[in-house]
């Protein structure tokens, strides 16, 4: 078996190539659209590393495959590629998120502050986890300027933002930190 060759050097002018083959600028929308997504799904992979509840880290890796499929979708050209449209996502997936959001809620005190991120290493990167997924939705509404998004995907990271803020809280909690809670000096 032939050893695969990470390096192409076909990205070394600074261009790389859609699913599809259409070559574009390594900083055109879809890059940042998709990129930002891989790196939210990395951020998610040092969430999943700590001895969290087995039920946790399960739901951390469905979420990182859909991200795979939405990276996927996003980087499709789809008047070349009809692979777009065997990526849908159902509503399913988004009220899988409101379902875990529900269950880590009923452990939790009531939300009566803003809290200041940190504490324990997984709630910290489960914070950054949720900044980065809001850029990721400022990416992919800028790609909807522009082209074509299902509202699925738009939705989809919407929600997951709102969950990796509960399970910030929720860790925050398992690991026994307590939240800091936001005082601003009025």
């Amino acid at each position: 078996m032939a050893k695969s060759q990470i390096y192409t050097k076909t990205g070394d002018k600074g261009k790389t190539s859609l699913i599809g083959g259409t070559r574009v600028d390594k900083h055109h929308y879809r890059l940042e659209a998709y990129g930002t997504v891989d790196e939210l799904n990395a951020y998610i992979g040092m969430i999943r590393s700590w001895p969290n509840e087995e039920a946790v880290n399960q739901t951390i890796l469905h979420i990182q495959n859909q991200l795979f499929m939405i990276g996927a979708y996003l980087a499709t050209d789809d008047n070349i590629s009809d692979l777009r449209t065997k990526l849908n996502q159902d509503e399913s997936e988004i009220e899988l998120l409101e379902t875990e959001m529900d269950k880590m809620e009923e452990s939790l005190p009531p939300l009566k502050n803003f809290i200041l991120p940190g504490g324990h290493p997984a709630a910290s990167y489960a914070h950054i986890a949720r900044t980065v997924c809001r850029r990721a939705e400022r990416r992919v509404n800028e790609m909807a300027k522009k082209t074509e998004v299902a509202n699925w995907v738009i939705r989809y990271l919407n929600r997951l933002s709102d969950y990796f803020f509960v399970l910030a809280r929720y860790l925050s909690n398992f690991y026994d930190n307590s939240e800091i809670t936001w005082s601003p000096k009025l």
